[in-house]
């Protein structure tokens, strides 16, 4: 199976996952119809302070997930994003917002250790971290805060800093502003991708790059 063969069908199996979560866990709001309604749907897809993983040129397409680190769906399409960021990330800024679904017991505090370690310049490493390790955590009910902290000790951070941020008021704000642009989009599972604010439901790695082709011409 080649490589774009594998990013296809992970995809095919994370929207299966998709409907699965929004039936089962999915969080309750607008209809994703409103998604229509936002006044301006590319400045709330990406905001000015939302986190780059990659950043192209002023005035670049933007490529833009909203993702729950527990989600196995975003899990599945980490590599076909990985692989985007490598194909195109000269050409597109890529964009990552938080969207931690209630119905994932350990998905906020995996977002408000990302948020910590962001706050001392590690929030790639973090985001890849909890996508290469989710298997060890993911889907428990029990508080993983101690994993989290190692994978912060792990990474070289300042520990009470980051023990600080982890547990701050304002990183919980950080996180609930994106899940506000998220609902505010018609955002209800994860991964939700956007590019220069219109939304995108690929069901393979072609219809991925075929979007961002276009875009581009």
């Amino acid at each position: 199976m080649t490589r774009g063969m594998r990013l296809s069908v992970a995809l095919v199996v994370a929207f299966v996952v998709i409907a699965a979560a929004i039936l089962l866990a999915g969080r309750s709001g607008p209809d994703p119809a409103a998604g229509a309604q936002a006044a301006d749907p590319a400045a709330t897809a990406a905001r000015a302070d939302s986190h780059r993983l990659s950043a192209a040129p002023a005035g670049s397409l933007t490529f833009v997930e909203f993702l729950d680190f527990e989600c196995e769906a975003c899990r599945s399409v980490y590599p076909a994003i990985e692989q985007l960021r490598a194909e195109y990330g000269d050409r597109v800024s890529f964009v990552v917002r938080y969207f931690p679904l209630p119905g994932h017991f350990n998905a906020e505090r995996a977002a408000r250790a990302v948020e910590a370690a962001a706050q001392q310049g590690k929030f790639e490493q973090m985001y890849q971290r909890m996508y290469e390790t989710q298997a060890e955590w993911g889907e428990q009910r029990t508080p993983k805060d101690e994993v989290f902290r190692g994978f912060a000790a792990d990474l070289g951070l300042d520990l009470p800093a980051f023990d600080a941020a982890y547990t701050a008021s304002a990183t919980l704000d950080r996180i609930n502003a994106d899940v506000a642009d998220g609902e505010a989009l018609g955002v209800q599972g994860t991964p939700t991708f956007f590019l220069d604010g219109r939304r995108l439901e690929p069901t393979s790695y072609q219809d991925l790059t075929d979007a961002l082709d276009a875009a581009l011409r």
